[in-house]
């Protein structure tokens, strides 16, 4: 009964080829050619490197899971600007459970502090029609308000536990930590071929052993998070029905689908997970610390849009932005530096695909971004640190311009709807 709330034609991509497992993994393999191409080109060894990788996981999994959040708030049709809020409420919970009672409970406590953000959220654009993007703000501020009020009365109390076992305003006493896993063997051995710095082999066995090293027990559930979140959403009719409640409301309500309930499930679990994201920054530092989100929650939203509100581009998103996070918190200049040769060198490719498509116009403007990218590579040698520290919302910045034209929103995503209106 529910395909009849299916719009017309193609609902993903907008009529344009789905990508298949084996175009994803001809693409992965290609970005992975160019990466070590550009490591054998610039000498900088760390572009594959996997502590850089390691780094980079690191940073795209709060990212990653904002951008999910982000992605079940607004299939359901919901706007969902509160991200950022959310993950400082989920923080701000983590590191005053975590402190008391250990890391995995400072986990729950972190999802349980974003959910009740997500259903205010909820009971402001959902009952009573407030204006999503004023709600997200609000709850953004209002968040930041509450977490220091609460930091200086909870942690910083003269005479109080928490200040005596470390804790002041700006952070908690700290929590213990959850020790990651390797894989025996398999670790030891991808880091021997790593060392011989053999092109591809090399630069592949140092990718790969991110996933096999010292990983957080966190980034395993964020993953399964993805999987679940699209087995649930694209593989049942739960999926369906809230899929369809951000498409056309009014239909799915004559189909007897309760759209309000629907909505409030879908962002008490969009706060959930951009609060998980937050717990993932308390406990990865072992405590709360003021401003530690650092806008995470907004690059979530950009990553969620940048996927096409779909896990696997979010997913895809988030490793971009990790990794050019990574590059700049541990390579500098030097290394940023020798991604303006990586990004000339991928939009080369794109260009390419665009003269395949018969669209020159944008090939050609491909090549000449590429070239003044190529240029600046060439008559520098480093990058200003100022740049470096916005590397990575300079690629965001790029990436959506690249891919604004692919993109297909939920079709009532941000508009107003009041149960029994259609009729």
């Amino acid at each position: 009964m529910l395909d009849r709330v299916r719009p017309r034609g193609p609902v993903e991509g907008g009529g344009r080829p789905r990508l298949t497992y084996p175009k994803v993994l001809l693409l992965l393999a290609g970005a992975l050619f160019l990466l070590s191409l550009v490591r054998v080109l610039t000498d900088e060894n760390s572009l594959t490197a996997t502590s850089q990788w390691t780094a980079a996981m690191t940073f795209a999994v709060p990212i990653g899971l904002a951008g999910l959040g982000g992605l079940w708030a607004e299939r359901s049709g919901v706007i969902n600007i509160g991200l950022e809020g959310m993950m400082m409420l989920g923080l701000f919970a983590a590191g005053w459970i975590g402190w008391q009672h250990g890391p995995w409970a400072a986990v729950v406590a972190g999802v349980i502090g974003g959910v009740l953000g997500g259903l205010v959220h909820a009971l402001a654009t959902v009952t009573f029609g407030v204006d999503h993007i004023v709600s997200g703000v609000a709850i953004n501020i209002l968040a930041l308000g509450v977490v220091q009020f609460l930091a200086k009365q909870w942690f910083g109390g003269e005479g109080s536990e928490a200040a005596a076992a470390g804790g002041n305003d700006k952070q908690s006493p700290q929590m213990e930590r959850i020790e990651p896993f390797s894989v025996p063997g398999i670790s030891d051995w991808l880091a021997d071929l790593s060392d011989k710095h053999w092109f591809l082999v090399s630069d592949a066995a140092g990718v790969l052993r991110a996933v096999v090293h010292n990983v957080s027990w966190l980034t395993v559930l964020a993953v399964l998070l993805f999987v679940g979140t699209y087995l649930l959403l694209w593989r049942t009719s739960f999926g369906l029905r809230l899929r369809s409640c951000g498409e056309n409301p009014q239909a799915t309500e004559s189909l007897g689908v309760n759209v309000y309930l629907y909505k409030y499930v879908a962002l008490a679990v969009s706060g959930g997970l951009a609060g998980l994201g937050g717990a993932y920054l308390a406990v990865l530092i072992r405590m709360y610390q003021d401003g530690q989100t650092g806008g995470r929650g907004y690059l979530g939203l950009a990553t969620m849009i940048f996927g096409n509100w779909r896990p696997g581009g979010v997913a895809a998103g988030a490793g971009l932005f990790g990794f050019m996070d990574a590059l700049q918190t541990r390579g500098g200049g030097a290394v940023v530096h020798a991604t303006l040769l990586l990004f000339a060198l991928i939009l080369l490719g794109v260009a390419g695909w665009q003269y395949y498509r018969g669209r020159w116009v944008v090939g050609v403007a491909l090549v000449g971004v590429a070239a003044l990218l190529w240029l600046w590579y060439s008559v520098t040698e480093t990058m200003p640190l100022e740049l470096v520290t916005a590397s990575p919302y300079l690629t965001t910045l790029l990436v959506l311009t690249l891919f604004a034209q692919r993109l297909r929103t939920p079709r009532a995503i941000g508009k107003p709807y009041r149960r029994g209106e259609g009729g």
